[in-house]
């Protein structure tokens, strides 16, 4: 598994001509068109991000055993493409693919389908627990309203719910923030300031990625494949010297992935040789189609120095996939020390947390049962999902996941964004896996949440396949003018 070379960096000829592998697919008169095609995988895929410098012709045919001319041939044909730039004296570079756009979401007309966002509709008991907590919201009333640090009897819930998980905590331990996304922020804001770099993973949460950009901080891709490569992750932390990480380690979104103890406990012990904080995106942790959270990995928290994470993992949570995106409520387990800082700043952002949301969701918290029915709702939702695709799609391939909201699908051509763009014309929104990732790429991959009723999953990815015929066979990837919401 080739590690992504940092923004700016130069690849040498023989690493290059190690990841491109068996590059020749025909006969020697297609060796320019065969190299450039491999050349470009590696991009689209975001191995070779922007600004790598490629290695001198020479260089590059003497590792790759061929010509200096089919060499040339082949990066003038990846220049044709917008992939590489030249300049006499300067050598060659990278540059990023016109792939990375999104729809703009159309008009609603009623028979549009959401399928870019991973959100299931609220829980059943939401109302009446609403209306449970108005007798309760009734004494706190009498009260300003605004809370720093939250509600005392969510913030005790949550810390239990860790160690329930395998990480002892206290309620002074936590932060109640308005999502997790805005927990995210909040730290990112205190880490990382402009020409900062902060280590994601590739593919990632887009909206984490959009984060660190308006922050004008610089995101460091790692890549996530079938797992994630410890070492490679090692090196980025040496090479790129980030101010932070930010990790999903249990239903990675958008890949599913949920990552075993033996790399927490060695990816925990990089980032602390690092001296990297991490924040760790626990947002779907608690959409575990196998069973109770609670006996599965201890949290990555756990594996970063001392019992309550020290000052090296900042953990953040949501209530918005486990009982409704409308309850915009989140939080942050970390150090008291690094909450108290937290606490001081945060009234230039926000005054808190609405406490009728807090109070819903800390009563949806007592309740096993809740969370055990939306874990059969997601499941079901999953195999339903999963049972379409192959009918639709025998080509494309996905891991099935144990957990989260998405599959992740490899499509049997690099269409992703311009299957996106015609879905808009069948009525489904969608998000490519170019939205995934930092510089763009990722054509041939396609994210599919499952958080719609059977009918509508089914429906939805009729639809694409519809769309689908009308764009195979090649083809330049189209530039939509905005980005479709993603969650």
């Amino acid at each position: 598994m080739m590690t992504p070379t940092p923004p700016g960096g130069r690849i040498s000829g023989a690493k290059l001509a190690t990841a491109l592998g068996q590059w020749r697919r025909r006969g020697p008169h297609h060796g320019a068109a065969d190299l450039a095609a491999a050349v470009e995988w590696q991009v689209r895929e975001g191995r070779l991000p922007p600004g790598t410098r490629l290695p001198a012709e020479r260089e590059l045919a003497m590792a790759l055993q061929v010509s200096r001319t089919l060499v040339g041939a082949a990066l003038e044909r990846l220049r044709e493409r917008g992939l590489v730039a030249s300049r006499r004296g300067s050598g060659s570079w990278i540059t990023l693919p016109r792939t990375s756009g999104l729809p703009s979401e159309p008009e609603p007309d009623g028979d549009a389908i959401d399928f870019a966002r991973a959100s299931p509709p609220a829980v059943a008991a939401l109302v009446p627990t609403l209306e449970e907590a108005i007798p309760e919201l009734a004494a706190l009333a009498s009260g300003t309203g605004y809370s720093e640090r939250g509600l005392p009897m969510l913030r005790e819930r949550i810390a239990a719910r860790y160690a329930e998980r395998g990480l002892p905590t206290s309620p002074d331990d936590i932060l109640v923030t308005n999502g997790s996304h805005h927990a995210f922020v909040l730290a990112l804001r205190h880490f990382a300031g402009p020409g900062d770099r902060v280590l994601v993973e590739q593919p990632s949460y887009p909206n984490a990625i959009a984060a660190v950009r308006a922050a004008h901080a610089l995101p460091v891709p790692v890549p996530v494949e079938r797992g994630w490569d410890v070492e490679g992750i090692e090196a980025a932390l040496k090479q790129s010297n980030p101010r932070l990480a930010y990790l999903i380690a249990d239903f990675h979104n958008p890949t599913g992935l949920r990552m075993d103890v033996e790399t927490r406990e060695r990816l925990g012990a990089a980032l602390v040789r690092a001296r990297t904080p991490v924040v760790v995106d626990e947002t779907m942790v608690e959409l575990d189609h196998e069973g109770d959270p609670a006996f599965g990995p201890p949290p990555l928290a756990a594996f970063t120095g001392d019992g309550v994470g020290g000052n090296w993992a900042i953990s953040v949570g949501s209530a918005a996939k486990a009982y409704w995106g409308g309850l915009r409520i989140g939080w942050i387990r970390a150090s008291r020390q690094f909450l108290a800082g937290l606490v001081s700043a945060r009234p230039a952002l926000d005054l808190g947390s609405p406490m009728l949301e807090q109070l819903v969701v800390a009563k949806l918290m007592t309740r096993d049962d809740v969370l055990l029915a939306r874990r059969e709702q997601v499941t079901g939702m999953r195999d339903t999902l999963i049972d379409a695709v192959r009918t639709h799609f025998p080509r494309w391939t996905f891991e099935r996941p144990e957990g989260g909201l998405s599959l992740w699908c490899r499509l049997d051509e690099p269409i992703g964004t311009r299957l996106a763009v015609a879905a808009l014309n069948h009525g489904v929104r969608v998000a490519p896996g170019s939205r995934f990732s930092v510089h763009g790429g990722l054509e041939q991959w396609l994210r599919l949440p499952y958080a719609l009723p059977d009918d509508q999953l089914a429906e939805a990815v009729a639809r694409l396949g519809a769309a689908a015929g009308s764009v195979r066979g090649g083809g330049s990837a189209s530039e939509p003018p905005e980005d479709v919401p993603v969650a």
